[in-house]
Parts: structure tokens; sequence; C-alpha cells
């Protein structure tokens, strides 16, 4: 554990002074290709960076956190474009956590004072809502690690729609965590980063406007936009946008493809890779439906809401999970959190491979 310590702590230096030279060089060299040019080996770096790294807890959140959120932003600030452009040129201080978390700064768009007073309370109630669904959710937690104890006797799909529940819990409680430190680093209002992802009436709603909203933010620019663009003058701008849904959906693949070699070092068998191009799929058949019937024919939210859950929880415990669960996931999640317990508890540093939760 030690050694994989030493290596967390190197990756990232690594990261926070590769971030310095993008910010540094901005100063000299203009957007476009040049600064393109400039920063292609950082890109390139970021990639690899995280393949140092061989647990789940700090492997998958670094290679998501490096290989895809900074290195996406650092794509788009080499053209001008994303959140780390700004004018004037943001200071490092605010660059370097901006490029590195799950976070977006909260924008006013209106200099209306009502319109301000207004954002200002629905923030408020917003930041109480959120605070009463985090204990929820630590409690729900709290929950699946009892019923972890006796998962022999469960059938093995419904332990895998657990861990669906799991990962969705403990994804929003760490950016939430991460979330609350920037905001207190940076003395800035942050947007949301989930928004109550099971009350998605179609998967558009979920993947476009619940789930996961910082790295929808970050894929619009960086893939379909530009995707979209190229193929416009090909098939169409009609065509081009559903090609653009598809190259969004497959990059999104091939990232989470990545983590998971991250920690488990196993062939890939693509099975996360089409689990996001069915959903890509999924969710271009939907949009042309619903052009079709023009808003003359919605199901209600009480039916279309339980369906699309369903969709998501199905196609996940068929394609997603196993690929996750194949690398000895459960194990290695289990005894890494017992490592970190010994330490917070006692102050000894253990390898989780000398632990075991059986």
């Amino acid at each position: 554990m030690e050694g994989e310590l030493n290596n967390f702590a190197m990756v990232w230096i690594t990261v926070l002074a590769s971030l310095c030279h993008c910010h540094t060089i901005a100063k000299f060299i203009p957007k476009g290709t040049a600064r393109f040019l400039a920063i292609l080996p950082i890109s390139i770096l970021f990639i690899f960076l995280p393949l140092n790294l061989t647990t789940v807890h700090l492997g998958v959140i670094s290679s998501f956190f490096i290989a895809w959120l900074a290195n996406s932003k650092i794509l788009l600030f080499a053209f001008g474009q994303g959140p780390l452009s700004t004018t004037p040129p943001m200071p490092l201080s605010r660059f370097l956590p901006l490029a590195c978390l799950p976070i977006k700064i909260h924008v006013h768009h209106s200099n209306n004072k009502h319109f301000k007073e207004t954002s200002a309370v629905q923030i408020r109630q917003k930041q109480i809502k959120s605070s009463l669904n985090c204990l929820i959710k630590i409690g729900l937690l709290g929950v699946l690690k009892k019923i972890y104890g006796y998962r022999q006797h469960f059938h093995y799909k419904v332990m895998t729609s657990l861990y669906c529940l799991h990962l969705y819990l403990s994804v929003e409680l760490m950016f939430a965590m991460l979330a609350a430190l920037a905001r207190i680093l940076m003395r800035v209002k942050l947007e949301p980063q989930f928004d109550e992802p099971y009350l998605a009436t179609s998967l558009q709603d979920f993947w476009g406007r619940r789930w996961n909203l910082m790295v929808s933010d970050i894929l619009k620019p960086s893939v379909f936009q530009p995707t979209r663009e190229i193929f416009s003058g090909l098939v169409g701008r009609k065509w081009a946008t559903f090609v653009g849904v598809i190259a969004t959906f497959l990059v999104s693949g091939l990232m989470h493809e990545l983590f998971f070699y991250t920690y488990g070092r196993q062939k890939t068998r693509w099975e996360v890779t089409r689990f996001f191009l069915l959903h890509g799929v999924s969710l271009s058949i939907e949009v042309v439906v619903k052009k079709m019937v023009k808003g003359k024919f919605r199901l209600p939210a009480m039916v279309s809401r339980p369906l699309t859950i369903m969709y998501v929880v199905i196609t996940s415990c068929w394609l997603f999970f196993p690929a996750f669960l194949r690398g000895n996931a459960e194990a290695k999640v289990c005894n890494e959190y017992r490592a970190f317990l010994e330490f917070v508890q006692n102050g000894r540093v253990i390898s989780p491979n000398v632990l075991s939760c059986t």
C-alpha cells in the first residue's frame, strides 16, 4: 500500500506540474494549432499516467480525473474553449482545481436584481435539499454494507442491481465532497454535479440533464459538436447529429474501458463499449420517435420513470457490471476499504492484498 501511495503522490505532482505548464504557455502561445501542439505531449501523458496505479479507489478515480476530465479540458483550452478559457485568463489558483476536479463554476447570466435574488434562494434551497440527500445516501450505503454480509443468500442479479445503486451513491457522494472542498478553497458557487437521475423520464433526460453533468458539459464541446460539424457536410445536419451522439457514447465507452483496465489489467471484451453504444443508439431512436409524434403523445412520468431506470439497470447488469466485477473489483474495494480504516484508526499502512473480506 505504501508503494501505491507513493505512486499516487508522484502521479498527482506530475499532473499539477503539467497543468502549471499549460497555464504558463497560454501566456505566450495563442490559441489554435500551435498551442495544441504544445499541449499534445501533456495530453498523451495524461492518458497513460494513471496506469502507474493499481487500486480501484486511487487508480479508477485518478484515471477518471486525469485521463478524461483534465485531458478534455486542456485540449479544449488549446483552442480557447471549455471551462479553463476565460477573459481575462483565470489565475493559477483557480485553474488547477477547475482542471482536475469534476466541478463547474456557477455563472449569473443576468444583471437583474430580482433574478439574482431568486437564483440565490434557489441555490440555498438546493443546498439544503442536497445536504439532506447526502445524509440519506450515506445511510443507504451503510445498509448496503450490511446486506453485502449476507450476499450468499441473494441471487446474483439482485446483488448486481445493488451494485448499480452502490455505484451511483458512491460517485455522487465523492463528487459532493470534492465540490464542497473546492467551494471552500475557491470561494465560488458551483453547478450541481447530478440532478436526481432516478427521476429521469427518458434516456435523453437521464444522460443529458441528470447523470454526471460535468462529463456531459465536457463531452458536448469536445466530441459531439466537432463530430457533428465534420459530418454535416457529408450526411447533412440531421444525420450528423446522430453520428455525434454515437461518437459521444463511443468515447465514453472507451474511457470506461481504460478505467477498468487500470485496476484489473485484464484484456477487454468490449462489453462496456457495447453498453454505451447501445445507449447511444437507444437515445437516438428515442429522439426520432419524439420528433415523429411531435409532442402529441407522451407517457406519464409515473410510467416513463420506472421504465427508464429499469432499462438503465437491466443493461448495466448485462454489459457494464460483469466487466467491472471481472477484475475482482468487489473483493478489492472491500480490502482497500479495510486498509483505509486500519490507517485511520491505528495509523498503520497495510497492503490491501494481505487483507480479506471473506
